[in-house]
């Protein structure tokens, strides 16, 4: 072969490359800009919290941390002492610098925890089998209940089966409103009975459903059968918990919905308004309705920032709650 030759098979060759190089390019273009792309990303995740708040003690009082709920709170994904219940109660020996010591164990010396929540349950489950049977606590016990409800009413059973109460996947919004009211009332006997059952005062943080579609309403991008709806009943449920959350002092909206969005299965598309540049990575699991360690730390984070609001009242001893007719409502419903 010539040196003519030569260099235009060199040139052919050079082209090709850059064509392929282009295609290559494109293709993980596509791939991570996708909804196919869940990069998890490392370090910690979620908002800030200040470490001074937990420089010393808040009370000595008896203080009973209560977990209850559906596979959010019992920790489902996450890997073990990672949880947002674990974290909350304490750090684990891997614990991000800014967090080392900002736990609720280093600032509430006779503090014990309980965690009665259930993977799967639905939120009949919650107040029936997780509420009712707990014990009135003695009247020196103060309560600090973390709560998810209502997530698993929605997504279950994934279409699989015709949409029914506590299994609602693929209903319409008139099949579904008679159970959002019911959830409604449901959801109220659970605060007031929650409270019945803490003579001694307690706070609820009650959390609300994330949608890990970040606001698009198209599971079918995540491997589920389409559901037109789906946005719908998240945002009716949610609602009902905001309501709820508004009517007891003891009740604080932990907004978990609004801290995930952007974090789902469209976490690398930049021209979403939702797109968070300074974490544009996954939070969920692999099955898609539970978080993994990074949400957890994220939900860790909004609890605790929540939870440092009452620090006040820990430090005084006052009691919490809207007054004696809300205790007396509570401890007869």
């Amino acid at each position: 072969m010539d040196i003519g030759s030569r260099r235009t098979s060199g040139r052919r060759w050079a082209a090709w490359a850059a064509i392929a190089a282009v295609l290559a390019g494109c293709a993980i273009g596509y791939l991570y800009l996708s909804p196919f792309s869940k990069p998890i990303g490392h370090g910690p995740a979620g908002p800030a919290v200040p470490r001074e708040a937990f420089q010393g003690p808040w009370s000595d009082r008896r203080i009973l941390a209560l977990g209850v709920g559906d596979s959010v709170t019992a920790g489902y994904g996450a890997s073990t002492g990672h949880s947002y219940f674990d974290r909350i109660i304490s750090n684990p020996p891997d614990e991000w610098p800014d967090l080392a010591g900002a736990c609720l164990q280093k600032v509430l010396p006779n503090l014990s925890a309980l965690n009665v929540s259930v993977s799967g349950s639905t939120s009949d489950q919650h107040l029936e089998d997780q509420i009712d049977p707990f014990p009135v606590q003695e009247p020196d016990v103060f309560g600090i209940v973390f709560m998810t409800t209502g997530g698993n009413d929605i997504i279950h059973n994934y279409g699989r089966t015709p949409p029914r109460e506590f299994a609602m996947y693929g209903a319409t919004p008139q099949q579904t409103e008679p159970w959002v009211a019911a959830f409604e009332t449901r959801l109220d006997t659970m605060l007031t009975r929650l409270r019945g059952k803490f003579p001694g005062g307690c706070h609820i943080f009650l959390l609300n459903i994330y949608d890990p579609t970040d606001g698009i309403g198209d599971p079918q991008n995540a491997g589920l059968p389409p559901w037109k709806d789906g946005l719908a009943l998240i945002d009716a449920y949610n609602a009902v918990i905001s309501r709820c959350a508004a009517k007891y002092s003891y009740v604080h909206l932990v907004d978990m919905h609004a801290a995930f969005l952007g974090h789902g299965i469209h976490c690398t598309q930049p021209w979403l308004p939702q797109y968070h540049r300074d974490d544009p990575h996954y939070w969920y699991y692999d099955n898609l309705e539970d978080p993994n360690d990074r949400g957890y730390d994220a939900i860790r984070r909004i609890l605790l920032l929540e939870v440092i609001r009452i620090k006040p009242e820990l430090e005084s001893g006052s009691p919490s709650g809207n007054g004696a007719a809300a205790l007396q409502h509570a401890l007869s419903s």
